[in-house]
């Protein structure tokens, strides 16, 4: 009996060993990715009040830290430091669950996110369908806000909110589909690798016949986000400030950290899908010598820069305008093009450049 006992206890201990190392080196990966994210959506809030006083032609933050780094920090403390107030008719328990989803799915996407070949948290083989079913459950946090706020306004605001989401998840699915048919894969390293030397040593899938699928992405991620000018959850003309309404100090503010790191996450597709991930632009070897993460960075500010120009440049569409926008002009051209896209592949059996 005690020979038994003394495999057992080493078998398990051996095992438990194991286990242990796999879920410290999990977490520790999680950990990189995690808190540069939540450091770049600090930073990009700068970035985005700072492009927007440019086109005003104004200073923007310049008073906290140098050049006025440091704006978001003390904004983030300020709110930190406010009374968290919770209407007498909430739900208390979904009313605080709402902005902590809304935040949490912004950052589950970048466990399949590539920063290099083999630089991935979880390398999955179904890695766009895992972007895009993260992408889809946002929504829950918002309804959630909406209808645990127990307020007219807020459900209002909601329910527009969603109705918005998904009516552009149906162009981005299509658009998926045209670049998972050119690529073979649903593994995102592939799609990077697949869109090396394309056409006339250019890197990237934005020089070939896949660019109305971008121009269609890029619009999409724009309602995706709720960003301007789809901004139509908060049109306070209408409907005060959408189904955020009732909240207020932190709560308040993972909605808007949400929010921007769903933008971050959109930048990260963007670049991942069209622009050739951590690729540089052209298939020069000299341009190689600079990481990949700078290549993938550096196309993911420049999307970024493009959110925010957009945002202080084109008008908010009206409601009825934003959905025929979605049904009637992206959704035909989307399947159209994957129509066109699979023919393409069928009779050339590569993709159309």
């Amino acid at each position: 009996m005690g020979k038994y006992l003394d495999i057992f206890v080493g078998w398990f201990g051996y095992r438990l060993d194991d286990w242990a190392l796999l879920t410290f080196g999990t977490i520790l990966n999680i950990l990189v990715v995690v808190l540069p994210v939540l450091l770049a959506v600090a930073m990009i809030v700068w970035v985005d009040r700072k492009v927007w006083a440019a086109i005003h032609l104004r200073k923007g933050p310049n008073i906290v830290g140098p050049f006025g780094l440091l704006q978001s920090f003390a904004d983030g403390l300020k709110v930190f430091l406010k009374e968290t107030i919770i209407p007498a008719g909430a739900n208390k328990f979904l009313f605080l669950l709402a902005p902590a989803l809304s935040l949490i799915f912004g950052l589950v996407g970048w466990a399949v996110i590539p920063f290099g070949e083999g630089v991935v948290i979880s390398d999955l083989n179904v890695g766009i369908l895992y972007l895009f079913a993260v992408s889809s459950l946002a929504v829950y946090g918002i309804i959630i806000a909406g209808w645990a706020s127990n307020s007219r306004y807020a459900f209002l605001g909601a329910m527009r909110s969603a109705a918005q989401m998904v009516s552009y998840e149906v162009s981005i699915g299509f658009v998926l589909v045209c670049v998972l048919m050119c690529v073979g894969s649903l593994n995102l390293t592939d799609v990077v690798l697949a869109q090396k030397n394309v056409l006339f040593g250019v890197n990237g899938y934005f020089f070939s016949g896949l660019f109305p699928m971008f121009i269609i992405f890029f619009i999409s991620a724009l309602a995706e986000t709720n960003r301007t000018p789809f901004d139509l959850p908060e049109a306070e003309e209408e409907i005060v400030a959408g189904f955020q309404i009732e909240y207020s100090s932190m709560s308040m503010a993972l909605f808007y950290l949400g929010e921007y790191a769903n933008i971050i996450l959109m930048c990260g597709m963007m670049s991942i899908l069209f622009f050739g991930g951590w690729l540089p632009p052209f298939d020069w070897e000299p341009l190689y010598a600079v990481p990949g993460v700078i290549w993938l960075f550096t196309k993911m500010f420049f999307f970024f820069f493009c959110f925010a120009w957009v945002k202080m440049t084109v008008p908010r569409y009206r409601y009825d305008q934003l959905m025929r926008l979605g049904w009637k002009v992206f959704l035909p051209i989307s399947l159209v093009w994957v129509v066109l896209t699979s023919g393409y592949l069928v009779f050339f059996g590569r993709l159309a450049s």
